[in-house]
């Protein structure tokens, strides 16, 4: 690798992250809070509803796409779209969640419209900044530092409220997220002026984006290819409460455990699509969602030690972290000049449906079948999406760059 390169990864990194530990804190941490407070099921049920801005976000991204027409105005919209973010999370810390929830729940979308728009502009960044041959590992940055936001945002931040309450968590919380993004101030790299956009995007582009010949090939890869291990993490920590495992157990072993194993497997992950190409890595990673499918079909059958829950819960999440990676790089891979935002964010919205559905079926199909069925039916799941692979996977040049 080029040594006047390698700032761009720690650049992403810092920006993907800025956005993934207060998601994860959101998300996760407060459901937490909110039980412990003694909210009704009902309450917590509508925190879900601060995910929607990342779910609908592909509508507003061929405005974000206009408005990126240089460095300079990519930068910009970054830096305004982090810093309102930051401050919205601030004027959260000075409202109480008894007494405000409703106020909370609306301003925590308002900044997850912020961050869906900063999510928006920093993938442009990395689209137009990496070369081909840098995309893989410019993805382990963005997938590592989701899980690593996570990872803190699930873990410390748990404890940190504990220790340090809700206000001044969420201070440092905002002033994080502000900091995070300082490295691109200090940045001087220009995106070379012909990778910029000149068209105007508009909200027809997101039909034609389907309309491209061979799309739905791609479009089939992107529903299928987690649906291997995406039942088996919905069901993971309901299958550990039933094995008798306490929730400080199960926090470890899949929130700290589990995040870090998806984390580390990211920058592997890079690193080996870089080495042998597109193809043969997505190839390899399905490999392993297969294996934890098959391992996890064997375990249940048992009473497994607490060794082989590790080394289960070590497969699935290495096994989505590496599945990440190959997505997020042949997402980038397939986008067109000029709609950047517009169609990495497109795809990337498809592969969170098709996961959804499959988390959602999957207690269906564990309380009909039992955890044994489940586990069963995600392993045949990933042996059908290495045959929908060799269908729909060319040996394009935009698939085998290294």
């Amino acid at each position: 690798m080029n040594e006047k390169n390698w700032h761009k990864f720690p650049l992403l990194f810092s920006l993907y992250i800025a956005q993934s530990i207060p998601m994860s804190f959101f998300s996760t941490v407060v459901p937490v809070i909110m039980r412990q407070e003694n909210y009704s099921l009902s309450s917590i049920g509508l925190l879900q509803l601060i995910k929607l801005p990342w779910t609908l976000k592909f509508l507003w991204a061929p405005m974000v796409d206009n408005k990126a027409r240089t460095t300079k105005d990519l930068k910009r919209l970054i830096f305004i779209s982090e810093a309102f973010y930051a401050l919205v999370i601030l004027c959260i810390a000075f409202f109480d969640l008894q007494t405000d929830f409703k106020l909370i729940i609306f301003l925590v979308i308002i900044a997850f419209i912020a961050s869906g728009t900063q999510d928006i502009a920093v993938d442009i960044y990395a689209i137009l900044s990496l070369k081909p041959s840098e995309r893989s590992l410019g993805n382990s940055m963005q997938s590592g530092g989701s899980f690593i936001g996570s990872f803190f945002g699930t873990g410390v931040l748990l404890v940190a409220y504990h220790y340090f309450g809700w206000s001044n968590v969420l201070i440092l919380l905002a002033l994080f997220v502000f900091l995070a993004v300082l490295p691109l101030f200090f940045s001087r790299k220009e995106i070379p002026l012909e990778n910029i956009k000149k068209d105007r995007v508009s909200l027809k582009d997101i039909l034609s984006f389907f309309n491209q010949k061979g799309k739905l090939k791609q479009i089939l890869i992107l529903i299928f290819y987690y649906s291997g291990i995406i039942g088996i993490m919905a069901m993971l920590k309901p299958y550990l409460v039933d094995l008798g495992y306490d929730i400080k157990q199960i926090a470890f072993m899949s929130g700290i455990f589990g995040t870090l194993t998806a984390a580390f497997s990211t920058l592997f992950g890079g690193f080996l699509m870089k080495k042998i190409g597109r193809r043969t890595a997505l190839f390899i990673f399905l490999t392993m969602s297969l294996i934890a499918g098959i391992y996890f079909r064997i375990i249940s059958g048992i009473e497994p030690s607490v060794t082989a829950l590790y080394i289960g819960v070590g497969l699935v999440w290495c096994a989505y972290g590496l599945s990440t990676v190959g997505i997020y790089t042949i997402s980038m891979d397939s986008v067109r000049k000029g709609r950047e935002g517009t169609d990495f964010t497109i795809q990337i919205v498809i592969t969170h449906i098709g996961s959804l559905l499959v988390a959602t079926l999957s207690g269906k199909v564990a309380h009909e079948f039992g955890y044994s069925g489940l586990f069963s039916a995600e392993a045949i799941i990933s042996a059908l999406t290495f045959i929908l692979l060799l269908y729909a996977l060319p040996r394009k040049k935009t698939i085998e760059v290294n």
